[in-house]
């Protein structure tokens, strides 16, 4: 897949695979269940639906608007994706290391979520699920899309994203002994790696808009 210019089918995998892989539910389950010990299973579904919604009315916001805002703030795109390259890396890192990284949020951060009765807007739905990492990603990508078409589809795969982690918080609500910490810690070095080269991609983009990196149609994928 050439992720300079991709397909629809292939811009929308990236998107998919980029929001997952940077806004990861699943490392987030075991913070999600500390918070929400004194709760039960309905009133942590309930918190769940609307830390989901909020984070997808964020990002689409950021997604659609994000362009005019950097416009008004005299952002430059280059700028912010290697701005956010850093960003990413900075959490694939983490990753890699099966660590939750700060870039979601801060031990004090969930340590004031489990004193708070409703964590579903803060620090749930900001800053660990529509954290920095997860809006500067749905910029970047919203500024790759070649079409209106595209874009829609940054759109719609933002909400499938949201509805998917709904889905995985609604699932360990009712009991986390399918979260094996193995499997945890795997699928968290293998989503790492993922969002390094992606994180890379993006470094790689930047540098060729600005005329520092010349990418010859040999060296694409």
């Amino acid at each position: 897949m050439n992720l300079d210019h991709p397909d629809l089918a292939g811009y929308a995998l990236l998107a998919t695979s980029s929001l997952f892989v940077i806004i990861d539910p699943i490392a987030t389950v075991p913070a999600y269940l500390a918070m929400t010990a004194a709760d039960t299973p309905q009133q942590r579904i309930r918190m769940a639906r609307l830390a989901c919604l909020v984070t997808a009315g964020l990002l689409l916001a950021f997604a659609i608007g994000g362009k005019y805002i950097f416009q008004f703030l005299g952002i430059t795109i280059p700028a912010f994706q290697m701005a956010g390259s850093v960003v990413l890396l900075l959490v694939a890192l983490d990753m890699l290391r099966a660590q939750r990284s700060r870039v979601h949020e801060t031990v004090e951060e969930t340590d004031a979520g489990a004193a708070k009765e409703d964590i579903a807007i803060t620090p749930l739905a900001v800053p660990m699920l529509a954290g920095p990492g997860a809006i500067s990603t749905v910029v970047l990508l919203h500024n790759k899309a070649a079409n209106f078409t595209q874009q829609i589809a940054l759109l719609i795969c933002i909400v499938l994203v949201c509805a998917a982690c709904y889905i995985i918080f609604a699932l360990s609500a009712q009991g986390a002994r399918w979260l094996n910490p193995i499997i945890l810690r795997l699928a968290s070095r293998i989503m790492g790696l993922l969002l390094a080269a992606i994180a890379m991609q993006f470094l790689i983009n930047a540098l060729t808009d600005l005329k520092l990196v010349t990418v010859t149609p040999a060296s694409l994928p």
